[in-house]
């Protein structure tokens, strides 16, 4: 099956774009991705459609900084493209973010924003710049490692539907939003922080030591900004690399100390990770 880059190309379907906004991409995820649809989506009726630029290189990048944020824009514009789904994380959004939400037009504002990780840069900026359809879940380069997974990511960007969705949230009415926490810890204070007011935040991170976990859960929970949010929930901290002598505390349990420390709400788990099982957590009031 060849990879469709054309969004001009499968002109019944609902076109979801793919877009590489961080670190460079392998053309090989986008095959997968595209083999997994054709064995899921035989009848074509949802399409992915991969921006050329997502396979550029330059350095630790999929593209400079311009094609990149070119990229992006040109997809969140199109009419034809009716969601976007961030390709990959690693890192990069950031560098991006800022240059790209003034460029965004009507067509964009109405369409479903999905990724985590990295990414978390770019929706923060799209969230604080009043996207109302923006949430935090898998990736197009891992979704289909998983056929739940996948399907639960495409049946939220075609229609909004919820059977992927973190379960926390069907019982709690306030606004939510989740981030990785490295990522949420360094918008802090510049132009992409979003209003957290309120909300429900969740926090996960990978490959991260636990003392590191803490550092930054110290920064984070000193902030007035994140006083002022409703309670914060841990999703899963995977991967995480060995300290010596052994920090003593889990991820999670690092988050509730800084919770309980810093007087914000602990709200317990959250079903969210770098991993296959990852849910979607749609940004605000739902």
């Amino acid at each position: 099956m060849t990879l469709e880059t054309d969004p001009a190309k499968a002109s019944n379907a609902f076109k979801i774009g793919a877009v590489c906004v961080s670190s460079r991409f392998d053309r090989s995820r986008a095959e997968a991705v595209e083999a997994w649809m054709g064995e899921h989506v035989p009848d074509r009726s949802v399409s992915v459609v991969f921006h050329p630029n997502s396979f550029l290189k330059s350095g630790h990048f999929a593209g400079d900084d311009a094609a990149r944020a070119d990229a992006f824009v040109e997809f969140a514009n199109d009419p034809r493209i009716h969601a976007v789904w961030f390709a990959r994380g690693g890192y990069g959004s950031c560098r991006v973010a800022e240059a790209i939400i003034p460029r965004l037009n009507a067509v964009a504002r109405k369409k479903r924003y999905l990724g985590y990780s990295d990414a978390g840069s770019l929706m923060a900026a799209l969230y604080r710049a009043g996207f109302e359809h923006v949430a935090h879940g898998p990736m197009a380069s891992d979704a289909v490692r998983n056929d739940a997974t996948a399907q639960g990511a495409l049946a939220w960007l075609t229609g909004g539907d919820t059977r992927w969705l973190e379960p926390s949230l069907a019982t709690d009415p306030r606004p939510a939003v989740a981030f990785n926490l490295t990522v949420l810890d360094q918008l802090l204070g510049t132009p992409l922080e979003p209003d957290l007011t309120g909300h429900v935040l969740m926090l996960e991170d990978v490959s991260e030591a636990a003392y590191r976990i803490d550092r930054m859960m110290f920064h984070l929970t000193s902030q007035a900004s994140i006083r002022r949010v409703a309670g914060i929930r841990a999703g899963r901290f995977t991967d995480v690399t060995p300290n010596e002598p052994d920090f003593g505390l889990t991820g999670e349990q690092i988050v509730q100390y800084w919770c309980e420390r810093s007087g914000i709400p602990w709200l317990g788990p959250a079903d969210i990770a770098h991993d296959r099982a990852n849910k979607i957590v749609p940004f605000g009031s739902r």
